[in-house]
């Protein structure tokens, strides 16, 4: 397709929505959770469900496939395709009705499952299909593949709870699929669809015997189509029934009509602890008998996998005791926290009656870890819910695939089958991950492999077909929750048999006569192991290219580049719109460019050469990482690892030596170099900010937005009093005063000075040694993509700082984003024993004080100063778990409630928010949550943000003052002293 296309022609002439048809933008809609890659002719982002529907019918009318989209975290290859994709995603997602008292409601299918339950929650309703991807699968999505989350158990599947849909069908026709009687009187429909409803049920009556004979009797079998939906005996007949589990080969869904429950108000966990794999499987059948909502199998390797990941460590030290070989979280949530306290303490005795114990060998060693603290729960929901991610967290090129993914067996025979496959894995010279749905003997199960090589290629299809030959043998399901797409379709004749085989091709051929609904999933499908449709084909290469930091933890091309892209798995956890801060841009724009699963993957096509020559350092490019805020979320919230803000500094780098750099990049990227000088002719400096014209010429020229004003220059800049401040006996630390404070905001060094005296601390404020400049970390220079600027910067400061860290002095800093680059980039430049020092011994402000605290050895005087404080993080410190010591810190003031806003990225991210091109985005990003919070404070109420950026949006947004925490700090002692120092205070103290 070509941009003089008919069809873009067209699309663009009759859609308002997005329009997407360049190389760029149709590479990131080539691929899906799965491992396959088919770039489709274009894209479009319907902003109204008519749009959708006319797109439908240029593309049909065009001869072109159609595929529809949601959160495109499909497993199995269903969201791929060659022909049109429409992304139902970013504009229809609106609930359309509700009726709480009948629990139902209608929603447009690009719903997001967490966003549809977080505005049921203020009801007292849920919708419980409750996928791990619950924070960017679309309701549609899940319709399309039937999809049924941990609890299915208890509130059943996608099948269970979809009441009715309407769709269109391929030739335009829109009709309502819901309840039917087989005679279809109580049908209100056209005559094409009463015919076809009327074909659909002559099948079901026809092949009765044959489906009851042939289909899995298990609940969690999603293959093929359901045929089961049509016979005599589930009469009435739901025909939306017919259409779930479809994967978009049948219909268009425009509504779908939802079975909700009541939320569960009460939760208690036991985490069942076993020495041997085998006896937790065998178990998995008595456990289920005490009625629990859940039973979620986690294994040994995800145990290992999750202690390395900093978000998770905590929750594995606090649910897991010794070394388990898997353990089996066994969830009760009965309306009476009493009963599940209850059921708690039989599934210990359950354990006891099956041999378990803490002190058994190592065949019947085990025990029960009781959870009922929420915030535990929460964590290790999250936990399980990332197992995928977890799974792909590793750094090798072989990685655990997903093609026998999600079969499942009867529960009595789900040990002997796990352990058969076992067998299998290791015949074929790997091992396999499992966990997830033990109460449904269904478990997630991924061999490692690397499907780059022809061999690992051949072994993936030997060990399916002997897994689906155990599965059948087991008269289980090979398609148990993730549906069939282009791994599973090819398998159903040996599943399913021959004559059902031909029923799915007739009821494809009597709903989409053309093929052009989604075809290739589940009827007439090419070969799951065709290498020309993965994401590494064999002609797959990427030559070696030039980097600048430090990438050797991962394999590949550039030092590791190469491998560190290749991480992300586009499972879309960046997507999730609440909650942490990943990804702060999508937020605001709901694009998939503007998420960090799009930019990984038009990383990863362009230093293959998939986008043309040049195309890591093109114009395409820094579209495409424009509104990357380098926030570090998906450093820390991205379970496989994927640093976006890193790999920007890479492209931004190419891009610089390529390209040279713009006068903006030069103002930001060199502020810590003329900084000192703009400050002695501070007036002249400002004449910007006072002179709207200076405003629209300076925006012109420089791309700085008229809208901003820029910091401002002062001639009392900071200057270190003394070479060291504070008792000559106290305990010794640094001060880093970084440039931003320094420069602009002198009264927060001041203030952490007087906070660390009054402590009782010897607090040094080093020359540098070498130059007169002050210290830098480089973090502007970085910011540009001028890496050996910013090395020359941590040259010095390391240089400095090297001889206090050696005998561990603490190095403190104000600002996030500087003391943080000395545990996080200066690593990637440096891998000397001083850099290291330096590193260890970094610590922000408020660390530093919890630290001393903890050791009982702060002593600080304070006062009361307000009654209430409201706490926005820095995403960086949030990515490094530094936010939480800022709220202990701030508690520590008598008297002063704090509440931390649940805020995402404040938007002005450095340079961003002063871009005229990324000036509307800053805002939108920080309208989300951060701004609507602090105008609704009290204006007596304490705003508080640790970094210069914060604190600038903050006032622009909201005209408040956000203080440092030092300020907040230094407010307090004022306060104790002035108390101590008042008339009543001396005749209480004499008294």
């Amino acid at each position: 397709m070509t941009n003089a296309s008919s069809l873009e022609r067209r699309l663009r002439a009759e859609i308002t929505g997005d329009v997407l048809f360049d190389g760029f933008s149709r590479g990131r809609y080539a691929t899906d959770a799965s491992f396959y890659q088919i770039v489709p002719a274009g894209v479009i982002v319907p902003k109204t469900m008519d749009e959708a529907l006319l797109s439908l019918a240029i593309a049909r009318d065009e001869g072109l496939k159609i595929t529809p989209r949601g959160g495109g975290t499909s497993q199995c290859g269903q969201t791929v395709n060659d022909g049109l994709v429409v992304d139902l995603s970013k504009h229809l997602n609106r609930i359309l009705s509700l009726d709480v008292e009948g629990r139902t409601c209608v929603v447009e299918p690009g719903i997001v499952l967490d966003d549809l339950n977080r505005q049921l929650k203020k009801h007292g309703l849920w919708f419980p299909v409750d996928v791990s991807t619950a924070s960017r699968a679309t309701i549609g999505g899940m319709a399309g593949n039937n999809s049924c989350g941990g609890r299915s158990l208890r509130y059943g599947t996608m099948r269970d709870n979809t009441l009715s849909m309407e769709a269109s069908l391929a030739d335009g026709t829109l009709s309502r699929f819901g309840e039917v009687s087989r005679d279809l009187s109580d049908v209100e429909a056209g005559d094409s669809t009463r015919a076809l409803f009327r074909d659909m049920l002559d099948l079901g009556t026809r092949e009765a015997d044959e489906i009851a004979a042939r289909f899995p009797k298990v609940q969690r079998r999603v293959g093929g189509y359901n045929l089961d939906a049509l016979v005599p005996r589930n009469a009435p007949n739901n025909m939306a029934h017919l259409l779930v589990g479809s994967e978009g080969t049948l219909a268009f869904t425009t509504k779908v009509e939802l079975k909700l429950w009541p939320v569960i108000r009460n939760k208690a966990l036991g985490v069942c602890h076993f020495g041997s794999f085998y006896e937790a499987m065998d178990a998995a059948q008595h456990l289920v008998k005490l009625k629990p909502i859940a039973v979620e199998l986690v294994d040994r390797t995800m145990i290992a996998l999750g202690r390395d990941i900093a978000m998770f460590k905590p929750i594995i030290s606090a649910a897991i005791k010794g070394d388990p070989d898997a353990v089996l979280v066994v969830e009760f949530a009965e309306e009476d926290q009493a009963d599940n306290l209850a059921r708690l303490k039989q599934l210990g005795e359950l354990m006891g009656d099956l041999g378990f114990g803490w002190t058994n060998d190592k065949r019947k060693w085990g025990g029960v870890v009781e959870i009922t603290e929420p915030a535990l729960q929460s964590g290790i929901a999250d936990f399980r819910a990332a197992g995928l991610n977890v799974m792909m967290s590793m750094k090798q090129e072989g990685k655990p695939v997903s093609f026998v993914e999600d079969c499942a067996v009867p529960l009595p025979h789900l040990a002997d089958y796990t352990a058969r496959l076992n067998e299998v894995f290791a015949k074929h010279g790997t091992s396999g991950t499992m966990y997830a749905h033990a109460s449904e003997g269904c478990l997630h199960v991924r061999p490692v492999l690397n499907l780059k090589l022809e061999k690992d290629v051949k072994a993936m299809r030997a060990i399916a077909e002997e897994a689906f030959a155990l599965v059948r043998e087991y008269k289980g399901s090979h398609s148990g929750e993730h549906g069939d797409g282009l791994v599973r379709s090819e398998f159903h004749e040996t599943m399913f048999g021959e004559r059902l085989v031909a029923d799915f091709k007739q009821v494809k051929q009597r709903f989409d006569p053309d093929g052009v609904l989604n075809p290739g999933k589940i009827v007439d499908p090419p070969r799951m192991d065709d290498r020309s449709l993965f994401r590494y084909r064999p002609d797959y290469r990427v030559t070696e290219l030039k980097t600048r930091l430090d990438w050797s933890a991962y394999p590949g091309a550039g030092g590791g580049f190469q491998g560190a892209v290749e991480m992300c798995n586009n499972n879309g956890a960046c997507r999730k719109l609440e909650g942490g801060v990943m990804c702060p841009s999508y937020r605001a724009t709901r694009n998939e460019k503007d998420v960090t699963r799009g930019r990984a993957n038009t990383l990863r096509l362009a230093i293959s050469g998939q986008l043309g020559p040049d195309a890591l350092s093109s114009d395409e490019m820094m579209d495409t990482l424009k509104l990357c805020v380098s926030c570090k979320a998906c450093r820390h919230e991205c379970p496989t690892g994927v640093d976006m803000a890193k790999m920007k500094i890479e492209v931004l780098a190419a891009r610089a030596e390529s390209h040279g750099l713009s006068l903006r990049d030069r103002l930001v990227g060199y502020l810590p170099r003329y900084a000192g000088i703009a400050s002695r002719f501070a007036p002249l400096a400002n004449l910007r900010n006072r002179s709207l014209l200076l405003r629209k010429l300076f925006e012109r020229i420089v791309g700085i937005s008229a809208r901003r004003a820029l910091p401002a220059f002062r001639n009392d800049v900071f200057v270190p009093p003394a070479a060291s401040v504070g008792p000559e006996s106290g305990r010794e630390v640094v001060l880093f005063a970084d440039t931003f404070n320094r420069i602009y905001e002198r009264e927060n060094l001041e203030a952490a000075l007087h906070v660390l005296a009054a402590g009782g601390y010897r607090v040094h404020l080093p020359k540098p040694s070498s130059g007169s400049r002050p210290l830098c970390c480089g973090r502007t220079f970085l910011s540009a993509g001028l890496v050996d600027e910013a090395k020359a910067e941590l040259d010095r400061l390391v240089a400095t700082y090297a001889p206090f860290a050696a005998r561990g002095v603490p190095i403190i800093g104000l600002e996030p984003s500087c003391l943080l680059t000395l545990r996080d980039e200066l690593a990637s430049l440096r891998k000397d024993n001083d850099a290291k020092a330096v590193s260890a011994h970094a610590l922000t402000f408020e660390e530093f004080l919890v630290r001393e605290a903890e050791a009982g050895r702060l002593q600080l005087p304070l006062g009361t100063v307000a009654d209430k404080a409201i706490v926005h993080g820095h995403c960086h410190q949030k990515s490094f778990g530094a936010f939480k010591p800022v709220e202990q810190v701030l508690r520590l003031v008598p008297g002063l409630e704090v509440e931390t806003i649940e805020s995402s990225c404040c938007g002005m991210a450095g340079a961003f928010g002063y871009g005229a091109d990324t000036y509307d985005a800053s805002i939108e990003m920080a309208e989300l949550s951060l701004l609507p919070a602090v105008r609704r404070a009290d204006r007596t109420t304490l705003v508080v943000a640790d970094g210069t950026s914060c604190r600038h949006q903050i006032h622009d947004g909201t005209q408040r003052e956000a203080l440092h925490v030092a300020r907040v700090l230094a407010m307090s002692l004022d306060r104790a002293e002035t108390n101590s120092a008042s008339p009543a205070a001396k005749e209480t103290s004499h008294g």
